[in-house]
């Protein structure tokens, strides 16, 4: 059994709407950063989150703008605020009884796995592990050397430009991590079979570290 809500996130002048579900005997919490454009209810993300529950993981998608915001295209790339959104979202869970005491992964897919691989390095031990999916890994570099939580690069063998990105910014990072490459897909994971090999993957690495 799972417990599914879709709720507001209150911060402080704001409030952002999820879906949270939790399944029964939880291991951990993974929250979602999207991509530029996407929302709480991209289906890629929500097809993870889906495998994610299946292993006992809680997953969190939520909107890191508002409606109003998100009509600003240049609030897309806006990575210091997007950061500051997904570290609020981040410590509101901790004070919840419902979620306080699990251990918390971020997901990070496209330009959200900037945000994700920020706030992982600025919450430190409050979250025990990352994944990136075609990461624009380049928009969090000045973060990567104080990144502490075991970290997975999940790219696609022809998302040519990403990967070369991904595979410069695993280099600086001095603690756990490691790459997988998906054998003929490109940045959005469309070809056949690759998005359940990412999901696959993904579920492995929060199970290992939550």
């Amino acid at each position: 059994m799972k417990h599914q809500d879709e709720i507001w996130i209150k911060l402080k002048d704001l409030s952002l709407p999820g879906i949270l579900v939790i399944p029964e005997n939880a291991s951990g919490l993974v929250i979602f950063s999207h991509g530029s454009g996407s929302s709480r209810l991209s289906s890629r993300n929500n097809y993870v989150a889906s495998v994610l529950n299946r292993n006992n993981l809680g997953t969190l998608l939520f909107d890191l703008l508002t409606e109003k915001e998100d009509l600003i295209y240049e609030n897309r790339f806006n990575i210091d605020l997007l950061t500051q959104r997904l570290i609020e979202v981040t410590l509101q869970l901790k004070k919840q009884t419902n979620t306080g005491n699990l251990n918390f992964g971020i997901f990070g897919a496209s330009t959200g796995a900037a945000s994700a691989l920020r706030a992982a390095a600025n919450l430190h031990e409050e979250i025990k592990a990352v994944v990136s999916r075609g990461g624009r890994v380049d928009m969090a570099q000045e973060s990567l050397q104080m990144l502490e939580a075991p970290t997975l690069f999940i790219v696609g063998e022809k998302d040519e430009v990403v990967l070369q990105l991904n595979q410069t910014a695993i280099e600086q990072i001095s603690g756990t991590k490691e790459m997988e490459i998906i054998p003929g897909a490109t940045h959005l994971f469309e070809e056949e079979g690759a998005l359940d090999k990412v999901a696959d993957l993904t579920a492995d690495w929060f199970k290992t570290y939550l």
